[in-house]
């Protein structure tokens, strides 16, 4: 019934897509849509939230469509739950964000359509049960998604962005294809039930992991997958931007989850975690160092999402070492830490998408060297947004710090491995996660520094006014749910138990609903707990008594004089620090090495009336050494077989024919 339930959910936000088609001329289009998708979604999230106290007994549903032989196969289980969560919680706000948001779209009928059918891919993705509705519904909701990419096609780097966000995602797809396809056999058993009871020889079994790395890290936006994702979040619509970083990239995660721990199995090999591992340590730091080189705000946020999956195919890389070696409890606080994050990163990136759209409608403007001075005509977005970028930094009492704590706590089960490589390896990996924790919390003090502090940077940003209600609900729910699973986080790690054991033969973390103040002890409560509410309440306390003493010991007379003016007494935006020199002392130490920073100044001599210029050049590693050899392969080869397009009829005919005679032999070999 459940299940029935569900599946109707995406049909509905199907029919509303096709409204939104005929509806294109309608003035009142926008908030029909978004409305209708922010109902739906929160019926949805309902559902799944009553199921979810209500136990977790999986449901499964066949109906007679897709292959013929075959069928079409859902189920809901603890972990599709889960994600369900996590993609109509984001749904449903980003839908909210729209209703104020959306009124200011340039080109609505270019979105509109696309926005509903977009969830309802996401939705079919989390509830199919065979390869088939899988990998139909990825690729629906791949397209879906490109289609949001190209809304504002009309600028030529959109254009690119889509392009190379599609060829991409057929890259991930096939890789989905023939990870299937092994676990499937040659007897074809393509729904996920025959998967499970097979058996893969260990090399059949360590290629499907690849694969899957390579199906789900394209999508999720893992190094060197990533480098559609920083030009496709950026342009889209800013809600779209929050789905696509803070909801699709989740889908992904459950596309590999579902394949590597569920259908696969126990891992065969210890590797399997370190190559995960490695993966996702390289990505937090490649990710993190990315976004401090950036003045769009919207790039620096993508470039985070790279980070924020790199913390979390760590919990998953240990989570398959210890499960390789038989430690299940060890397993189990692994997986905790990167479900956690999974849902951290999906609210407080969500949160800071949105709050950049709300400056972006406010200012017209995403560069942080046209912004500033936005705390005072936009205060509430301001205090969202700092929320936010709280989070992100892993900062306690919110949600970020813990999930980054409890992997971290993992890392520290790491000496009781058999393995050297590992010994060495996850220690290592701990030390780039803790670089790429400081480096967020400084990269989100220049970004909310530069963007919200000083003085306006450009007329935009001096006009700027308050966004509306709607954006600003959508902002604080979803502050108040990073503040909630900040000082609540044993309720929600008790909510991961089930999905846990499922994934780990049946262990997870011991309940913490019971502990004393709502105290997280994951461990054991004498070696490592965390408390959020006695770090709030501490803060709180604190806070309060330095600013009474303050104002109780402090003089009362009057004392007044000019502000020390840093030998600038001009009054100018133009004296503040910009973005660029607020990242210069990090740039100089890591970029010069990663991306081979340059800096060109130019300084005419005394009497030239010129503007002083700094030009900042920088290699991206990945792009050079990855996909450009293979650009200029594909461009050289293409050249070439440029001249098959006017070759003569009798040497088309000699070429089929030779090429025919090619493929006998082949046969006559293979036999």
């Amino acid at each position: 019934m459940i299940l029935s339930l569900l599946l109707s959910l995406p049909v509905a936000l199907l029919t509303v897509s096709g409204a939104a088609v005929f509806a294109h001329r309608h003035p009142g289009r926008s908030r029909g849509i978004y409305s209708a998708t922010l109902v739906l979604s929160t019926v949805a999230l309902c559902v799944v939230l009553i199921h979810w106290l209500g136990g977790h007994t999986p449901a499964t549903l066949t109906l007679p469509i897709g292959l013929p032989w075959l069928g079409a196969h859902f189920r809901l289980d603890a972990l599709a739950a889960f994600f369900l969560v996590v993609v109509n919680l984001g749904g449903a706000v980003a839908s909210l964000f729209a209703l104020g948001y959306g009124q200011h779209e340039p080109a609505p009928e270019r979105v509109l359509p696309f926005f509903p059918a977009f969830l309802a891919g996401m939705n079919l993705v989390l509830l199919a049960d065979d390869a088939f509705i899988f990998l139909f519904a990825w690729e629906f909701m791949s397209l879906s998604s490109w289609a949001l990419v190209l809304a504002h096609h009309r600028e030529v780097a959109n254009v690119r962005a889509g392009y190379l966000y599609l060829v991409m995602a057929c890259f991930g797809t096939l890789a989905l294809l023939l990870s299937f396809g092994l676990l499937a056999g040659p007897q074809g058993g393509y729904d996920f039930a025959t998967m499970r009871a097979a058996q893969l020889t260990p090399g059949l079994a360590a290629l499907t992991l690849v694969l899957a790395l390579l199906g789900a890290g394209s999508k999720a936006g893992l190094v060197p997958l990533h480098v559609w994702l920083p030009l496709a979040h950026p342009a889209a619509p800013s809600h779209v931007s929050a789905l696509m970083s803070g909801v699709m990239t989740k889908v992904a995660v459950y596309g590999f989850i579902r394949i590597v721990f569920d259908l696969l199995g126990e891992p065969m090999a210890w590797w399997w975690g370190g190559l995960v591992l490695s993966l996702g340590g390289v990505s937090a730091v490649l990710g993190v160092l990315y976004a401090l080189m950036q003045h769009d705000l919207k790039r620096l946020l993508a470039y985070h999402t790279v980070e924020n999956i790199g913390i979390i195919f760590i919990g998953l890389g240990l989570a398959l070492a210890f499960q390789a070696n038989q430690m299940y409890a060890s397993a189990a606080l692994a997986l905790t830490a990167a479900l956690f994050h999974v849902l951290n990163h999906s609210l407080f990136k969500s949160l800071l998408f949105l709050g950049t759209g709300a400056v972006l409608t406010a200012t017209g403007e995403r560069d942080m060297e046209r912004l500033g001075g936005l705390i005072h005509p936009m205060p509430w977005t301001a205090l969202a947004f700092l929320i936010g970028a709280a989070a992100i930094s892993a900062l306690p009492p919110l949600n970020g710090f813990v999930s980054e704590w409890l992997t971290f706590q993992a890392i520290l089960l790491t000496p009781e491995l058999p393995q050297w490589m590992l010994k060495f390896l996850a220690p290592a990996v701990g030390a780039l996660l803790a670089l790429s924790a400081a480096l967020a919390a400084a990269c989100f003090v220049k970004a909310f520094g530069i963007t919200f502090l000083g003085r306006p940077r450009s007329p935009a940003a001096a006009q700027a006014r308050e966004t509306d209600r709607y954006s600003l609900a959508a902002l604080f729910i979803l502050a108040a749910l990073c503040l909630l699973a900040g000082i609540l986080p044993g309720l929600v790690v008790d909510g991961l138990a089930p999905i846990v054991g499922l994934l780990n033969g049946g262990a997870h973390l011991t309940a913490q609903h019971g502990q004393p103040w709502l105290t997280l002890a994951p461990v054991a409560e004498v070696k490592s707990s965390y408390n959020g509410l006695l770090v709030l309440l501490f803060m709180a306390l604190s806070g309060s008594l330095a600013v009474l003493l303050i104002h109780r010991l402090a003089s009362d007379v009057a004392r007044r004089g000019p502000a020390w003016d840093c030998g600038f007494p001009e009054s100018s935006p133009m004296t503040q620090y910009t973005a660029g020199s607020f990242a210069q002392p990090i740039r100089r130490v890591f970029g010069s090495v990663v991306f081979q920073a340059r800096e060109q100044v130019t300084m005419p001599p005394p009497g030239d009336a010129r503007a002083a210029r700094l030009e900042v050049q920088l290699q991206d590693p990945v792009w050079d050494l990855g996909y450009a050899p293979i650009t200029a392969a594909v461009i050289a080869v293409s050249t070439r077989f440029n001249v098959l397009q006017y070759l003569t009829i009798r040497r088309y005919l000699s070429l089929v024919f030779g090429a025919l005679v090619l493929l006998l032999l082949g046969m006559v070999l293979w036999r």
